[in-house]
């Protein structure tokens, strides 16, 4: 009885949770272009925390993106905290004037994403690693450019449907 009790109080929980949205009021009058954000070297630190708050991995990523008129490609190198690592390479291609569609290793299909104005919204399935095999997980994305140097991104993670966590990354141009 108890576990059916806090399996039905996680459901309502996590039903509850305000996510962003591309009508979302702006902020400011930045135009969060993604290729000219992510083209050479950013530098990234962030952390993945489960639903009840729990941090429970942190991590560092480089990224080199290279841009050439029509597709973005990013080679993201990670490394945890327990001092694992793990590169994935993004390859996005720019399908309207605010619209993008990527691939990486690990995304099942096609993820897609959209800019408006200083966010932008990326959405995908993906088998994530994790330190004991993968987790399929859908990725509800957001990135708001900060300045331009600077970029926030919340990413909210479910599976079944159901809120599991989210990761916390913030983004930051190297000189």
């Amino acid at each position: 009885m108890r576990w059916i009790f806090a399996l039905v109080a996680m459901l309502l929980f996590t039903a509850c949770t305000g996510k962003p949205s591309l009508t979302d009021p702006k902020l400011s009058n930045r135009d969060f272009d993604l290729e000219t954000f992510f083209e050479g070297r950013t530098i990234a630190e962030g952390q993945f925390q489960d639903v009840f708050g729990t941090v429970r991995r942190r991590f560092q990523v480089e990224i080199e993106g290279t841009w050439d008129g029509e597709t973005l490609t990013l080679v993201e190198d990670f490394v945890y905290e327990d001092g694992s690592t793990e590169q994935r390479v993004w390859t996005l291609q720019k399908t309207g004037a605010q619209t993008w569609e990527g691939t990486a290793p690990g995304v099942l299909g096609v993820a897609t994403g959209e800019e408006n104005g200083d966010t932008f919204n990326w959405r995908y399935r993906i088998d994530l690693p994790v330190p004991d095999g993968t987790l399929r997980v859908e990725f509800d994305d957001w990135m708001w450019q900060l300045s331009p140097t600077r970029v926030l991104n919340r990413a909210y993670m479910e599976k079944f449907g159901i809120d599991i966590g989210e990761v916390i990354i913030y983004f930051e141009k190297a000189s």
